[in-house]
């Protein structure tokens, strides 16, 4: 397993994607979670995604806020279909009614903040990944897209 020192993701190894560590702050919690980078072998990383990651970092504290946001929206429209699958006890646990953003803090779990390959539109991507209580097998992300929130959903949205 090949492995570095980058001058911008820090120490990062090789198993199929680069992989490191970053730090980040949602829901009041500083989290490390693990930073995976699309890139060859050789670790050479494509300028878009160093400018993703160098602007995700200078701007995070608004991107997680407007993350915060979306997952808050997003979970508003999903969790009475949970609770409406199990029973009242189960569903207080896994999908609570909550009244702001603060209240996910309990319910979800950061744990990878992703780095895509550019595509020819020269977007800038990446993918917050997190663990719920009520999508255990689907996960959650949020899509950010040249720094603007795009989507939020199951994990494959940005996988």
């Amino acid at each position: 397993m090949a492995s570095f020192n980058h001058e911008l993701f820090g120490e990062i190894s090789y198993d199929l994607y680069w992989s490191g560590q970053q730090k980040i702050k949602i829901f009041g919690k500083e989290k490390v979670i693990i930073l995976s980078i699309d890139g060859n072998e050789a670790g050479e990383f494509h300028d878009a995604q160093k400018e993703a990651h160098i602007n995700f970092v200078e701007n995070m504290d608004d991107i997680i806020s407007k993350a915060e946001e979306s997952i808050f929206d997003y979970y508003q429209e999903v969790y009475m279909d949970y609770r409406d699958m199990v029973g009242e006890d189960e569903a207080n646990k896994i999908a609570p009614v909550i009244e702001s953003k603060e209240g996910l803090g309990q319910l979800i779990e950061p744990t990878q903040l992703i780095i895509r390959r550019v595509r020819k539109d020269g977007v800038r991507r990446i993918g917050l990944i997190f663990n719920c209580t009520w999508e255990i097998e689907h996960g959650l992300a949020v899509k950010i897209e040249d720094e603007e929130i795009v989507e939020t959903g199951f994990q494959d949205i940005v996988l």
